[in-house]
């Protein structure tokens, strides 16, 4: 048996490990240990955690994901609360969640899947427990989107013939109603109104404009919110080379945390490094999360 099934069959058996524990197994240091661990990854044999053991990241075998909770006590107290939370309730909607988790849920990636579900022409962003069914979490987020919806009003049916109505001959009400009608039909003229649709795209061309200007070329372009909300992607000029990135552009007063957290998260699934464009000022809070948490992110006012 070479190093190689070695290290495979004791992975087998004991379950994630780090390069120290399969130095003593295949005779080697550890240098040695880290270098044919990560080969193994590199050809998807093995996979390789980001929660780690001291300072060490975990090897395993694909199927062994369930094992890593075992590793959960060396997570730090705000991941390991945010850890706690999710495998509690399986899928966690990321706005409702306060910032400290939704930033701690993004730190513990082998537990916490972000999800990007379209609500009613909106993204959102949900959290599913890395061992959740996708079915299972459909599931789950159909009944939170049903709990979120607002209960229609229940109007009473009023009664559309009276007793005196219901005496009168049918002419008489239909000569009524034509007069009414007749009324109606100059008022209805004058309520139309005509709609200049360059001006319902009136953020996207200030946006084009300025991306023009600055030669940063458009390769993607979506209009979530009109006038407002725009997702991008695009490619700028360095000495390099053109860099791609995820743009994410606001038209609104004040730019929150819980913005930036949506960027960035949008960011991570596009695997794009993240330019948020803005119009107003961000938020006291979300100025400390820029500094703290959000340090990749570049901001620009336009």
């Amino acid at each position: 048996m070479d190093s190689k099934e070695k290290i495979i069959q004791t992975i087998r058996i004991m379950g994630p490990v780090i390069p120290a524990q399969i130095a003593k197994v295949i005779g080697t240091d550890i240098m040695m240990a880290s270098a044919v661990l990560s080969e193994l990854v590199s050809k998807n044999i093995l996979k390789i955690s980001h929660v780690k053991f001291g300072s060490t990241p975990l090897y395993y075998l694909p199927g062994q994901e369930s094992r890593l909770q075992d590793f959960a006590k060396n997570l730090h107290e705000k991941e390991k609360r945010a850890y706690d939370l999710l495998m509690q309730k399986k899928v966690m909607k990321d706005k409702l969640l306060e910032p400290v988790i939704r930033v701690a849920l993004r730190n513990i990636k082998d537990f916490a899947i972000p999800l990007q579900v379209k609500i009613n022409d909106n993204i959102e962003i949900f959290w599913k427990w890395y061992i959740t069914t996708n079915e299972e979490a459909g599931r789950i987020i159909k009944e939170m989107v049903k709990l979120d919806k607002p209960k229609k009003e229940i109007k009473p049916v009023q009664e559309t013939i009276t007793s005196k109505e219901q005496e009168k001959p049918r002419k008489e009400q239909k000569e009524i109603k034509r007069e009414e009608l007749k009324e109606r039909l100059p008022e209805k003229e004058e309520k139309k109104t005509f709609i200049d649709k360059t001006a319902e795209d009136a953020f996207l061309n200030e946006i084009k404009g300025f991306l023009e200007k600055n030669n940063i070329e458009l390769i993607e372009e979506k209009i979530v919110k009109k006038k407002s909300d725009l997702d991008l992607v695009i490619e700028v000029p360095s000495a390099v080379g053109s860099l791609t990135y995820y743009c994410k552009a606001k038209s609104k007063k004040r730019i929150s945390d819980s913005d930036l957290s949506s960027a960035f998260v949008q960011g991570q699934l596009k695997k794009l490094p993240v330019l948020f464009l803005i119009k107003g000022d961000l938020t006291k809070k979300a100025k400390e999360m820029l500094s703290k948490e959000f340090k990749n992110i570049k901001i620009k006012k336009i």
